[in-house]
């Protein structure tokens, strides 16, 4: 199997197929995929495909109609959670490798499963090439080796992802490899330690690269947990790296690029959502240093829990807006969280602002020029 051990397997209880078939109604309905037997009783009335597909299966091996419509990792994420058991040794399917008797980081073999140009078959492509396909098989097995295994159960009891998860990601290129190529890409891989996976250069490096790290992040299919692995970085610390002073970018971008700290957008507010033009947090200057001082409150600010740098829309004097980056080292920041439509995994925060003082060297691009 791709990630099941065989003493976790051998821990499961034993069902023989006729103790499944009487499984058959819906309020107990068993089914079988590859071998093993999965509890969708209570699943059914959330699937996406709608309840009846469940109903229609209760108490069969349903295996076959299983891979019609879903990729085999399904089986290992989100299904996981529904496994009781396995069917009995003599009555296991023969002449044949289960399913999911793959190798980590094998593309799927479910039609439409992967982009066409990685799917059976290799449609052309003017846009992939070699490196693509290499690109994609390494984080796929990156992902599947290292973040699988823990990302479905940290996702249900709402944990962060850890700072080593996210130092793991660093040192594999795969929080770089999120952000638009720039200097900060070469600066980490050839001063920091830094290796793309896949072998591939800083000069190979393009959109569909970012692309496919983008998609192999959000593959791991559990939403909380995944936005939690740098929803904040991938819109935080672009406005950093591309406006910030350059000390401070690559400073910044140094630690947040390896993992070391994480960092987070906050804009919106309670009272300023996607009219972000009618947000109140404000900033005044210190006349004597030119510093600013950030007071007021921001909302629904995915990983700004865990977040130690908060790239920040602030409202000036005069009405206008300018953005600046904020320390949490500072003092005067305060998160707390609160509770979204999926899990606390994400970090989502309210953030308060009391009496920051902020750095003139920490404004991002131009003064009352922040939109």
């Amino acid at each position: 199997m791709m990630s099941e051990s065989s003493e976790s397997e051998n821990a499961l209880p034993r069902y023989a197929r006729s103790e499944v078939a009487k499984r058959n109604s819906v309020t107990s309905n068993w089914i079988i995929v590859d071998d093993f037997v999965y509890d969708v009783t209570k699943f059914a009335r959330f699937h996406p495909g709608g309840k009846a597909f469940i109903d229609r299966v209760a108490g069969t091996d349903a295996t076959k109609a299983f891979y019609k419509y879903h990729r085999r990792d399904v089986l290992e994420t989100v299904a996981k959670k529904f496994r009781v058991g396995i069917v009995v040794e003599h009555e296991q399917v023969k002449g044949r490798e289960r399913s999911l008797d793959v190798k980590k980081g094998d593309l799927e073999m479910v039609p439409y499963a992967e982009p066409s140009a990685f799917a059976v078959g290799n449609a052309p492509s003017m846009y992939y090439n070699e490196s693509h396909v290499k690109f994609r098989k390494a984080c796929r097995l990156f992902f599947d080796t290292h973040i699988a295994p823990i990302c479905v159960k940290a996702d249900e009891l709402g944990e962060h992802p850890t700072k080593e998860v996210y130092e793991l990601l660093g040192k594999n290129g795969m929080l770089v490899a999120r952000m638009p190529k720039g200097p900060w890409m070469r600066d980490v891989v050839e001063n920091c330690g830094v290796e793309l996976l896949g072998g591939v250069t800083v000069n190979e490096f393009d959109s569909f690269h970012e692309l496919i790290a983008h998609e192999e992040t959000c593959r791991l299919g559990v939403p909380g947990y995944v936005d939690g692995l740098g929803a904040g970085l991938v819109i935080g610390l672009p406005p950093v790296l591309q406006f910030g002073r350059p000390e401070v970018a690559r400073k910044v971008g140094r630690e947040v690029l390896l993992g070391k700290k994480r960092i987070c957008l906050a804009i919106s507010e309670p009272g300023a959502g996607s009219d972000v033009a009618g947000l109140q947090t404000v900033a005044t200057k210190d006349p004597s240093t030119g510093d600013y001082i950030v007071n007021g409150v921001k909302k629904w600010i995915t990983n700004g829990q865990f977040s130690d740098y908060f790239t920040t829309a602030v409202k000036m004097q005069d009405g206008t807006f300018s953005l600046l980056l904020i320390d949490r080292a500072w003092g005067g920041v305060d998160t707390k969280p609160i509770k979204t439509s999926y899990s606390p995994s994400a970090g989502t925060a309210y953030v308060t602002y009391e009496n920051v003082r902020v750095p003139k060297e920490y404004l991002l691009g131009k003064e009352g020029k922040g939109f």
